[in-house]
């Protein structure tokens, strides 16, 4: 071989070595939370195909990959992709459509709205609405319908509670529902006064309005899905765990996600209804890049501001009074066992210590050859101090940080000064199970996970209330919250191994923001706000400019 030869050669190989790797998309100079299993920083990665291919220094990515797509994020913070751990991502849609109640804070204020919003739709053969809570009234009770029959004598109304476990309806809604004085229903209660029905229906008497309800057209339920994704995109949420959909809506999210049209990610669980229960978990679980079918959302009970939470014992705040199951304990058993064998996962909601203990001893029973469930309890709200010993690797708690702010005001009323330090024990529930899982729970609460971050972190409402911090010995660090929303919401999923953090071979799902959340005072983490937001390498929201 000539030197002539040879020195080619060298050059060659030389420009082989250092040639760099097309891709889609790169980010440098960005400060990059991870969440990898040393919850390491770094400053840039490379996205190909959907999925990271290499995390590193800025000089590191640069020197290996090229791309026509490169950001400097100028020392802006990343994190992965946000997972609402426990939400109703088709309610939230659906609640675009009808009266906004949420924040109103008397029942005129109720009654105003309705009749805007009738006005403004005079089309409408039934009107309904959501987002009332008395507990946020002068008058802390529960409305009744007489203003309601006057001023919609002929129209049915049903306005739901903010926690989705009451109505407020009209006589024509009961005429329609065929409701009477009469009425028995188990699992739920037609609450009355002297005899009489007030027009508020708790927990499973509502089915019988929803019976007769309109149903919403198709191209409603495309609008919902659509309207609720815009909003969770403009939040950083790329992975939405939807706590209760039938078959036709979940058939729905697929064929939308299969046209391109719907980019969220769906963990969905099926509701607890025979025609669910006998397709899925017959014909098994169901499994894409953006749709995850594996679970069973099941009601223990109502809510605790319905006072529908069972209890072990009758409320502080109205003797005689232990709220009621809606699952009962020899339905839950079955179900549990129907769903273990079916190798499907069982997810609970139980908020009362009553409903929880029956949950968890239906778990522990059906679970006992069962290596890796990954079954959770749902809000987990009051616990009893023994019961706590159940949740572990097998059983894990998914709860609402933003609950207890919301609660904390009249939450030790409805369960006494005992019971209320085994409520809303976030920190507790950690320490036995080794996560915990962080959510929403919207729309009974706001989308905004920054808000579920600040409850967790600060348990104070966004008024900075109170001083302190509420049951300070409950809250979760920074990190633990971010991991609750990340990858410890993407393991409860079975789905760790393909996101909840920017690590190679994961999808590239992350979001941009303009401040380090993990660092700043602790006041301003409310305030915080998305400046992108990236499904699988894809930009599907930036901040209006």
């Amino acid at each position: 071989m000539t030197r002539f030869s040879f020195l080619i050669l060298i050059v060659i190989s030389f420009i082989s070595c250092t040639q760099q790797e097309q891709v889609d998309l790169i980010i440098t100079n960005a400060n990059i939370y991870t969440v990898d299993n040393a919850f390491s920083k770094t400053e840039a990665f490379a996205v190909k195909d959907g999925k990271f291919v290499a995390t590193g220094t800025t000089k590191e990515i640069t020197a290996a990959y090229t791309s026509t797509q490169a950001i400097d994020a100028v020392g802006q913070t990343i994190l992965p992709g946000l997972i609402d751990g426990h939400c109703h991502f088709y309610g939230l849609g659906q609640n675009l459509q009808v009266v906004d109640l949420v924040g109103t804070t008397s029942f005129d204020e109720v009654i105003a709205r309705v009749e805007a919003f009738a006005r403004a739709n005079p089309s409408k053969t039934f009107v309904r609405g959501r987002g009332w809570d008395q507990n946020d009234w002068e008058v802390q009770e529960f409305p009744t319908k007489e203003r309601l029959d006057v001023l919609f004598p002929n129209i049915p109304v049903a306005l739901e509670r903010v926690d989705g476990h009451a109505y407020l309806v009209n006589q024509k809604a009961l005429d329609m529902a065929n409701i009477t004085a009469a009425t028995q229903v188990s699992g739920g209660e037609i609450v009355k006064v002297n005899g009489k029905i007030t027009g508020v229906l708790v927990d499973r008497p509502q089915e019988m309005i929803d019976a007769v309800m309109p149903q919403a057209s198709r191209t409603q339920n495309i609008n919902s899905l659509m309207g609720a994704q815009e909003v969770c995109f403009s939040y950083g949420l790329t992975t939405v765990n939807d706590a209760g959909l039938d078959k036709e809506i979940i058939e729905m999210i697929d064929s939308l996600q299969t046209a391109g049209d719907l980019q969220m990610r769906v963990y969905a669980m099926i509701s607890n209804k025979a025609k669910n229960l006998d397709h899925y978990l017959t014909t098994g679980k169901v499994k894409t890049d953006y749709l995850n079918v594996r679970s069973v959302k099941v009601y223990g009970d109502g809510a605790l501001g319905s006072r529908g939470a069972a209890l072990r014992e009758d409320y502080s705040d109205k003797e005689g009074h232990f709220g009621a199951m809606i699952t009962p304990a020899n339905e839950m058993n079955a179900l549990a066992k129907r769903i273990v064998k079916a190798g499907y996962q069982m997810n609970t909601h139980a908020i009362g210590d009553s409903a929880n203990v029956v949950a968890l001893r239906a778990y522990k029973n059906a679970l006992q050859s069962t290596a890796d469930p990954r079954w959770k309890i749902e809000h987990a709200q009051v616990v009893s101090a023994a019961d706590f010993d159940y949740f572990g690797d097998k059983i894990l708690p998914s709860v609402q940080p933003t609950h207890a702010t919301s609660d904390m005001y009249w939450a030790e009323d409805r369960v006494g000064a005992h019971r209320i330090k085994g409520a809303y024990a976030y920190k507790d529930l950690l320490n036995k199970s080794g996560k915990v899982i962080l959510g929403t729970d919207f729309p009974v609460e706001q989308v905004n996970p920054f808000y579920t971050f600040y409850a967790a972190v600060a348990r104070k409402d966004l008024k900075q209330y109170p001083e302190g911090g509420y049951q300070m010995e409950n809250a979760l660090s920074r990190e633990e919250t971010l991991k609750g929303m990340t990858i410890w919401a993407a393991y409860s999923n079975f789905e760790e191994d393909e996101k909840g953090s920017i690590e190679t071979g994961k999808f590239a799902d992350f979001v941009i923001l303009p401040k380090d959340i993990m660092t700043i005072p602790e006041n301003e983490i409310p305030a915080m706000y998305v400046n992108d937001t990236y499904v699988g390498g894809k930009r599907v929201y930036t901040i209006p400019k």
